[in-house]
C-alpha cells in the first residue's frame, strides 16, 4: 500500500478559489434526510450525556461519523455523506460532540481538538452491542484530528476495518497560527463568536440547574469577550478547563501528526494542499505515516469543500464518491 496517493479530485472550475469551495456548500447547500435520524442518548462515564443520531437498518456495516468544530450531526457535510452511505449500504452513526446536539450538557467541561474519551466511550458501548458489527470510522477537520489522535492512542485495541480523516489540523499551533492571517481571520471570527456564545450560554444554563462547582469552572476562567485569536481562546478556555499546562501544552499533545505512527487500522488522510485553514507545513512525511495509513493531497478544495462538477451550480461532492469508494477496499 502506497504511502501518498495521486488524487483524481480536480476542483469546479467555477469554484477554483479555496475561500468559495469552504463557504460555498455552508451557504448553498441543502440536505435532506433529517427526519429519519434516531436520536439517541448516551450517559457518559462521568454522569454527563452524548447525543448519538442513527440512520440505516441494523444489519448493515456501521460507519461512525465525526463533525468539526461549532458542527454537528446536521452539517452538510455530514448529511451528504451520511445520505450516500445510505444509498452504499451502510448504516450510520453520528456522535454530536458535547453541546453540539441541541442541548447544552450539564458540566463546565467541552469537547476539544484532544479530547478522545467520548469517542472511545462511543466505540465501546457498540462493541458491546454488536461485537461482530463491521465497524468504520470518519471525521473532518477537529472530529478528524480525534479521531486520528485516538486511532494512535488504542494502537492494536481497536476494532475497526478502515477509517478516514478530512481537512485535519494536524498541527495545531501551526493551524491557529494561519486563522490569524489574511482572508482567514472571516473563519476565525466567526468560530470564536460561536465558542465565545456557547460558553456564555452554557454558564447561564449551568446557573440554571444549580450546578454551583460547574458555573465556578467557568467564571474562574475570566472574561472571554477580549479573546480574538484561537491561542488566545485555547489559553484561556480549553488549556484551563481540561487541565493542560498552557496552550502550548494543548496544542503539543493534541495535534495528531505525532500519532499517525501508531495507527493499524486502514486509514485515508485527505487534505487540501490551498486550505485556508492551515498551511502546507502541517502535512506529514513518509516518517510520520505507519504503514496502514495513506495520505491522499489535492491541489484545490478548500477547508472540507473538495467540490467538482463542469456546471456552474450544479455541484458534485468529491468527497461523497471517495469516502465510500475508500472503505469499501476493506469491508
Amino acid at each position: 500500500m502506497s504511502a501518498f496517493i495521486k488524487s483524481s479530485y480536480k476542483s469546479a472550475w467555477w469554484l477554483k478559489n479555496p475561500h468559495l469551495q469552504t463557504i460555498y456548500p455552508y451557504l448553498f447547500r441543502k440536505t435532506a434526510l433529517k427526519s429519519s435520524l434516531y436520536r439517541e442518548r448516551l450517559i457518559t462515564p462521568d454522569n454527563d450525556f452524548i447525543d448519538i443520531d442513527w440512520l440505516g437498518e441494523e444489519h448493515q456495516p456501521l460507519i461512525i461519523l465525526l463533525h468539526g468544530l461549532t458542527g454537528s450531526s446536521q452539517s452538510t457535510y455530514i448529511s451528504g455523506l451520511r445520505a450516500q452511505l445510505l444509498l452504499d449500504g451502510f448504516r450510520t452513526v453520528t456522535l454530536n460532540f458535547r453541546g453540539c446536539s441541541g442541548e447544552l450538557n450539564h458540566s463546565a467541561r467541552c469537547y476539544h481538538s484532544g479530547e478522545t474519551e467520548d469517542i472511545g466511550f462511543l466505540y465501546q458501548t457498540i462493541r458491546a452491542r454488536e461485537p461482530d458489527t463491521p465497524v468504520a470510522m470518519v471525521g473532518f477537520s477537529l472530529g478528524g484530528n480525534v479521531l486520528l489522535k485516538w486511532l494512535g492512542e488504542s494502537k492494536e485495541e481497536v476494532s475497526l476495518f478502515a477509517a478516514v480523516a478530512v481537512s485535519v489540523p494536524l498541527v495545531l499551533s501551526i493551524c491557529a497560527s494561519t486563522l490569524d492571517k489574511g482572508f482567514s481571520k472571516l473563519y476565525r471570527y466567526k468560530l470564536l463568536g460561536e465558542l465565545k456564545g456557547y460558553l456564555n450560554a452554557k454558564k447561564r444554563y449551568l446557573e440554571q440547574l444549580g450546578r454551583v462547582d460547574e458555573v465556578n469552572k467557568i467564571a474562574e476562567l475570566g472574561d472571554v469577550a477580549h479573546i480574538k485569536s484561537f491561542w488566545q481562546y485555547d489559553d484561556q478556555v480549553v488549556a484551563r478547563l481540561h487541565d493542560f499546562k498552557d496552550v502550548h501544552d494543548y496544542y503539543q499533545r493534541s495535534s495528531s501528526q505525532q500519532f499517525l505512527k501508531s495507527i493499524s487500522v486502514p486509514t485515508l488522510v485527505i487534505q487540501a494542499i490551498d486550505d485556508p485553514f492551515m498551511t502546507p507545513e502541517v502535512l506529514p512525511t513518509q516518517d510520520h505515516l505507519s504503514p496502514c495509513v495513506q495520505v491522499e493531497v489535492t491541489e484545490g478544495g478548500g477547508h472540507v469543500g473538495f467540490i467538482s462538477g463542469g456546471m456552474p451550480f450544479k455541484p458534485e461532492y468529491w468527497l461523497e464518491r471517495r469516502i465510500p469508494e475508500f472503505i469499501k477496499q476493506f469491508i
